[in-house]
């Protein structure tokens, strides 16, 4: 069984070290959000994971925790504009950025989740699966997730008839169907193929 995310790969980077992770690669609508932490090893809070295992109170929870407790943090996010001129990597690369700049404190070190080195302020050094390994990359992880969540619950608000409050803009059944009968909406990823075909007025559902 899995220890879970711990401290061990902070310990072996210059300090301070920030951990960084985004969500939003894979959804058809929305921003991609990412956050950067820089945690104190003796006052993190307990419980942190890879977002994706926690259950969305307990993310809420968490998220108080690590603002508060953290010796810095930071969020940033690119639109679906900005997502669709750089494309989704170079858009990633740019809420990351943001996320560390957000901060107000420039770090000696970055672990990224993931396989790729983005270009941010210092070094980086990827770590896949990095929100199971590492605390600051999961903290991230529950900073990116809550903020994106909750940005698109007032996004659906906003642009009814999705249902990007349920899904949060991925792919999902109801999301084509409301697709096809709405067409898109201005936070729709308009180089996305699904979007494109919508446009085009060809999406089967």
């Amino acid at each position: 069984m899995s220890a879970g995310p711990h401290m061990r790969l902070e310990r072996d980077c210059p300090s301070p070290v920030c951990g960084v992770d985004e969500v939003g690669r894979g959804p058809w609508a929305g921003p991609v959000y990412a956050a950067a932490v820089i945690l104190r090893p003796r006052r993190a809070p307990k419980g942190i994971d890879d977002s994706k295992k926690l259950a969305p109170a307990r993310r809420e929870a968490l998220e108080v925790q690590i603002k508060d407790q953290a010796a810095a943090w930071g969020v940033g996010f690119a639109s679906a504009e900005e997502i669709d001129t750089l494309n989704i990597t170079g858009a990633t690369g740019l809420a990351m950025r943001r996320a560390v700049a957000a901060m107000g404190t420039l770090p000696a070190f970055a672990l990224v989740d993931g396989n790729y080195a983005f270009d941010l302020p210092c070094p980086v050094r990827p770590v896949v699966g990095g929100d199971g390994l590492s605390l600051s990359i999961a903290a991230a992880s529950i900073l990116a997730k809550v903020a994106r969540d909750r940005v698109m619950v007032e996004l659906d608000a906003i642009h009814p008839g999705y249902g990007f409050a349920e899904h949060k803009g991925y792919g999902v059944r109801r999301h084509a169907e409301a697709l096809r009968v709405l067409g898109p909406c201005a936070i729709h990823r308009r180089s996305w193929t699904p979007i494109r075909l919508a446009l085009e007025g060809v999406l089967s559902g």
